[in-house]
């Protein structure tokens, strides 16, 4: 097969990858402890999944307009206005199949042949794959674990060119879970809006951060910074809803009439019953935060557990402690020996010998370490921090 020049460097999704051969391993029998998934290991609230259920009830199952509904574009409206204090217009939301097509929408709208975009890394694994697909070129930014895995003014200006057009910046950030305050983010912003790039921040994670109510957004910037910016969201995260698909993003309306145009011949809009599902998280109700609280909490709880392992257990694999997200990334390049050169044959090496599946660095960006998810149960953490250490001493 000779695929299409759009697809023929393509790479698939490494975290996908992984989780499809964790289902092979315990399908034959395998005592499998899955940390890749980059999902919540929560049931969808109960209030959201019966909204769902009631809406194919009663018979809301048909298209709805290609950006969403109306309702639930208010209600996100309404949510990032009452989250930020800012006067937010629906008619800049565009409700997607997922925050990952919102992050297509947005890359494919403003990205061309010979455009470069700035992507710090470590990067989430999917973004410089969609900017490839806009045709464009990911500009990557390195990062250090020495300076907590957060770019500067300093790198951008290093990385820049005469063909750099925008730059995604994603906090609190998978893999690293690094968070940004709201002074390192205004000088980012500040930064690319003096030089006229549009800026995507990916805030998916946003109110799952253990050190505030929720991480700093583009929306708490100065206006006067924001005109060229998109924020991308969605339920998947904070409410556990990864497979109801709905994400959004947020812009002017000029740019969101452009992402409701080409989401109209790719998908359309996303399904009916989900949004109504969606509806019910993005009111501002006190189940509503009651929930993501309890998520956030237990979260937190993992994370300062699975830390004091690593430390004791495992003092050679370094890392920055996440502030948000459910992800912890470890450097493990003092571990690596013949036949385990690199992340990706590291954890091979590490699956087949433990039965632990993590996921190499080199999908985001850095081949010296691997992701682990806490966004599974407490025991299966702790548990597989016991078999990484005994495996590596």
């Amino acid at each position: 097969m000779n695929p299409s020049p759009n697809v023929a460097d393509l790479q698939g999704s490494a975290t996908l990858a992984v989780a499809s051969l964790c289902k092979q391993l315990r399908a034959q029998g395998r005592n499998v402890l899955d940390l890749s998934a980059g999902e919540p290991d929560f049931r969808t609230p109960n209030f959201a999944a019966e909204a769902g259920i009631a809406a194919i009830e009663q018979g809301f199952t048909h298209y709805t307009p290609v950006p969403g509904t109306p309702q639930l574009r208010d209600a996100i409206a309404s949510y990032l206005s009452t989250a930020t204090g800012k006067r937010v217009d629906a008619a800049g939301v565009v409700v997607s199949n997922g925050a990952k097509q919102a992050l297509f929408n947005a890359c494919f709208s403003l990205f061309g042949p010979g455009d470069e975009v700035l992507v710090p890394v470590p990067y989430w694994t999917s973004y410089p794959e969609i900017l490839k697909l806009a045709r464009a070129t990911p500009m990557l930014v390195p990062s250090t674990e020495e300076a907590g895995f957060k770019i500067t003014v300093a790198d951008l200006e290093k990385a820049a060119t005469a063909a750099t057009r925008g730059i995604i910046l994603n906090s609190p950030s998978n893999p690293t879970g690094i968070v940004y305050s709201l002074e390192e983010l205004d000088a980012l912003v500040r930064w690319a809006h003096n030089r006229g790039l549009w800026i995507i921040s990916d805030e998916i994670y946003g109110r799952l951060c253990f050190n505030a109510e929720r991480a700093a957004s583009i929306l708490d910037l100065d206006d006067s910074l924001l005109e060229r910016s998109v924020l991308i969201d969605g339920a998947s995260k904070a409410f556990a809803m990864t497979g109801w698909r709905i994400g959004f993003s947020y812009c002017s309306t000029a740019l969101a009439r452009t992402i409701n145009d080409l989401q109209s011949h790719v998908t359309s809009g996303a399904a009916t019953p989900s949004q109504y599902a969606a509806l019910a998280v993005f009111r501002h109700e006190p189940r509503v935060q009651e929930s993501v609280n309890a998520m956030v909490r237990l979260f937190k709880r993992r994370r300062d557990r699975l830390v004091a392992a690593m430390t004791e257990q495992v003092p050679r694999a370094t890392f920055v402690s996440p502030d948000g997200a459910f992800y912890l990334f470890f450097r493990v390049d003092a571990y690596f020996a013949s036949g385990r050169q690199g992340s990706a044959e590291f954890c091979s090496w590490l699956l087949e010998k433990t039965g632990v599946a993590l996921v190499p660095g080199i999908a985001f960006g850095d081949d010296r370490y691997v992701r682990l998810s806490f966004a599974a149960p407490e025991a299966e953490v702790l548990g597989a921090v016991e078999r990484i250490a005994s495996a590596l001493t």
